[in-house]
């Protein structure tokens, strides 16, 4: 298992209630959450087997920026 983290620009709770029908369908994702009070609203995802840049993909075309922090 491993953690990846992400800065977004998901803004509110509704929001977040569109990115659970997005990232639930990602096979590998066993948790997620989105840090509304941090500046780059990090979202940080559990996952297994699963590449930075899949997750950044699927973001970007529901309308999200999603850029990976390195740690």
């Amino acid at each position: 298992m491993e953690i990846l983290v992400f800065k977004t620009n998901v803004e509110d709770r509704k929001h977040v209630r569109k990115l659970f029908r997005i990232l639930r369908a990602i096979q590998g994702i066993l948790k997620w959450n989105v840090d509304l009070e941090d500046n780059d609203k990090v979202l940080r995802v559990e996952a297994v087997s699963l590449s930075p840049h899949a997750i950044e993909n699927v973001m970007q075309r529901a309308g999200y920026y999603c850029k990976e922090l390195e740690g």
